[in-house]
């Protein structure tokens, strides 16, 4: 028996060995451009021209220049937006899931047709939220970017949220309409406890996909009331694209986004599975 387990032991110690390989090939392919990124942000323009200069003699003109751009505002306005946004999906979202879950309503074709949004080219969007926004005066405001984000962020967050309401026990529930509350008290006070972690990080993830949208924010609010993204495509010029200014600036936009993902990993994957085979 022991001989046998030595083995076996040895027999995977080459798979072993490989899927290591392959794990630290991908945590480089993965790391490799923050840390270019992150070394770009400290380097003047004749040191970006050397990207495999490393050691070098930290600049902070291109953090300088970024602050002096107002990115810390977009960045306030891109966090209004996300979280204007997210509260919104997450009050609807929370409340059509539990309907999809528990009722079923609309049968398959409504659970899976509330990522048609998703499937759709945002170019085919856009137009008609501009000429809304045109309509009703609100063009050039961040009111007519948490509209289009709402198109984004609200049928994910349902989608993920379906999952979650699927697998919390109907009994608790039951059982506290048999003790008198109404419906909608008990969705409250009962079932919103029991996936209140799936609402937390379908909030994250919403906010996130927020949070990076470009196309939506450039074309809707480029002027005054432009968010992080798109202050961070102005250092795209016509006299070239500031490396060195974009590269700070990317920092300050991918930071938050990697912390968020740290915490929402394994619920993303219990939302996409959960919403996907269950039904």
């Amino acid at each position: 028996m022991t001989i046998s387990k030595i083995t076996t032991r040895k027999h995977f110690e080459p798979w072993r060995l490989a899927g290591n390989i392959l794990l630290t090939g991908a945590f480089i392919a993965v790391s490799a451009p923050f840390l270019w990124v992150f070394l770009g942000s400290f380097k003047t323009g004749t040191q970006l021209n050397n990207p495999t200069l490393i050691l070098f003699s930290p600049n902070l003109a291109n953090w300088t220049r970024v602050l002096e751009t107002g990115i810390l505002q977009a960045a306030f306005r891109s966090v209004i937006v996300g979280l204007i946004t997210v509260s919104i999906a997450i009050i609807v979202g929370s409340m059509g899931a539990y309907s999809i879950s528990r009722y079923k309503t609309g049968g398959s074709t409504a659970r899976f047709g509330i990522l048609t949004a998703q499937v759709l080219p945002p170019a085919i969007l856009v137009f008609p939220f501009l000429d809304l926004a045109y309509r009703i005066r609100v063009n050039g405001t961040l009111v007519s970017v948490v509209a289009a984000h709402i198109s984004l962020v609200l049928p994910v967050v349902t989608w993920f949220l379906i999952g979650f309401f699927d697998a919390a026990p109907k009994e608790v529930e039951e059982q506290a309409l048999v003790d008198g509350l109404d419906r909608f008290t008990a969705f409250r006070k009962v079932v919103l406890p029991q996936v209140a972690p799936g609402i937390g990080a379908s909030a994250i993830f919403g906010f996130v996909i927020s949070w990076n949208d470009l196309f939506y924010a450039l074309i809707l609010a480029p002027g005054n009331s432009a968010t992080l993204p798109v202050r961070i495509a102005g250092f795209n010029t016509f006299r070239g694209v500031e490396l060195g200014a974009m590269s700070a600036a990317i920092l300050v936009s991918v930071i938050p986004v990697l912390i968020a993902s740290f915490f929402i990993q394994r619920r993303l994957v219990q939302g996409i599975s959960g919403g996907a085979v269950k039904f």
